[in-house]
């Protein structure tokens, strides 16, 4: 382990040299590209600095062993053994799942899309419960959000919406939300009490920075319409609401949650772009058409990564076949129990696939 990561540790001491640097630190952009890439190696780095640390000292205890004749010292520096022993296997483990190769979009911030799908009037208000939900996990997370754009139905449900979602780690924990949420419960709109199924489909798109993705202007249309739902007059009576249209992959997005047309058209094109690198990216994949189903899927019940079953306040992801029974405070944005159990899931996977490669 300490061999395979002596690399990463080179890299490291290399760009904290070069962050110091004042003609580095006069170009702000490689500065901050720079910083960026050495704090993704400060874990990885003090991990291996730690089991450095521990393999050191299980030589000198060996020796002391060896060495040692009195039997109670002898008998503590074995104790000692024991516990550096494990101490190493740990941290070789941790070391191990830090060398995996990394999502590159792992520290990006993200774009939620959020859609009522099969179940009518009780998908959309499930939608909006899914929304809430996203936003109280933002705010306990201490990250920002801001709604792009939200189409309601009647009596409050959510036809689509999308929010902009920033902070440390963002795209790293909520890439595990896209897919197909299905929810069992009685329906606000039920009146004899049954329990019926639905389902809302959400997608997480990392937001992209403007270096990443170009769109040019031949290959847009932009259109300028009056805002819809809650606002006041002021949205009724100017054409703030943008949409753009994007030609060549007929990708459209909207935003009409600013009252200003040029922040609505900000937002609407960094939207445009976070969908078209999630897009040329999936293209790049041979497995293209497979990834973008399991990602969202059509919206039908047999379609799902996770039951919200509210009669037995249980939810199941499937994916992992994971279940938990705190069902109210999970929609409250208490989800890291879940979170972490996929992350875990997904190292796993990855260090199989590695082994089996070797």
């Amino acid at each position: 382990m300490l061999e395979k990561s002596l690399k990463a540790k080179q890299r490291y001491d290399e760009l904290t040299k070069l962050v110091m640097d004042p003609e580095v630190i006069a170009d702000n952009k490689t500065w901050k590209k720079l910083i960026k890439e050495r704090s993704g190696l400060e874990e990885l780095v003090e991990c291996r600095n730690q089991l450095e640390k521990v393999v050191e000292n299980l030589k000198l205890n060996e020796e002391s062993i060896k060495t040692e004749t009195d039997h109670e010292m002898i008998a503590l520096y074995k104790e000692e053994f024991h516990e550096l022993k494990k101490s190493k296997e740990e941290l070789e483990e941790r070391l191990q799942i830090l060398l995996l190769p990394k999502d590159e979009d792992d520290d990006k911030d993200c774009i939620v899309e959020l859609r009522g799908a099969a179940g009518g009037e009780e998908s959309a208000l499930f939608a909006r419960v899914l929304m809430n939900m996203y936003i109280r996990y933002a705010e306990r997370n201490r990250w920002k959000y801001e709604i792009n754009d939200l189409s309601e139905t009647e009596i409050g449900g959510i036809k689509e919406a999308s929010l902009t979602i920033r902070g440390k780690d963002v795209f790293s924990k909520m890439k595990y939300e896209s897919g197909v949420h299905r929810v069992q419960r009685v329906p606000e709109t039920e009146s004899q009490g049954r329990v019926h199924t639905s389902t809302a489909t959400v997608a997480v798109l990392p937001e992209v920075e403007d270096v990443e993705i170009e769109v040019l202007d031949k290959d847009i249309k932009v259109d300028t319409y009056r805002s819809s739902g809650a606002g006041g007059q002021h949205v009724n009576k100017t054409e703030s609401a943008i949409r753009i249209t994007h030609f060549p992959t007929g990708i459209v997005v909207t935003c009409q949650d600013e009252r200003s047309q040029i922040k609505n058209r900000e937002r609407a094109m960094s939207i445009l772009k976070s969908k078209l690198y999630t897009f040329y990216k999936e293209q790049a994949d041979s497995e293209y058409a497979q990834n973008r189903k399991s990602q969202v899927g059509t919206g039908d019940r047999s379609e799902r990564i996770r039951t919200y079953n509210y009669p037995q306040g249980r939810i199941t992801d499937h994916r992992i076949n994971y279940s938990i029974f705190n069902i109210d405070p999970f929609l409250d944005g208490d989800m890291d129990e879940l979170i972490t159990a996929l992350q875990t899931a997904d190292q796993q996977a990855r260090l199989e696939a590695l082994s089996e490669n070797v």
